[in-house]
């Protein structure tokens, strides 16, 4: 059993930056990250590959976040530029344990979340 956790979210002001880290406690394959705000579904918002080669971002943040691997520390980033309101939720990451890349499902593992809210 894989344990995830998250880190490194908080409160700032709309154009500022975050960093979220994902700590894994093992070995895990594909990584990502996904955000609930209140009162609306979950959604996938990046995602990197076991070996790094391939990265996902949904289109909303596409160009602001960016997503990295260390694996030294077993964590995996997410960068976030140029915050907006609408970037307020509860961000969680997720990891699998297949060989293959499908960023937006299929994932074994979660984190219990992490808070970043963004103040106007």
């Amino acid at each position: 059993q894989v344990q995830l956790v998250e880190s490194g979210g908080g409160l700032v002001q709309a154009g500022g930056s975050l960093r979220l880290s994902c700590a894994a406690s093992g070995r895990v394959g594909t990584v990502g990250w996904f955000r609930q705000a209140a009162g609306k579904e979950r959604e996938f918002v990046a995602a990197i590959s076991r070996t790094t080669t391939y990265t996902t971002y949904e289109d909303s943040v596409k160009g602001r976040f960016a997503i990295s691997r260390d694996f030294a520390r077993n964590t995996v980033y997410l960068q976030m530029n140029s915050l907006i309101v609408e970037d307020t939720a509860m961000y969680y990451c997720a990891a699998d344990t297949s060989q293959y890349y499908t960023p937006r499902s299929g994932y074994d593992y979660w984190g219990q979340g992490t808070q970043v809210t963004v103040s106007s």
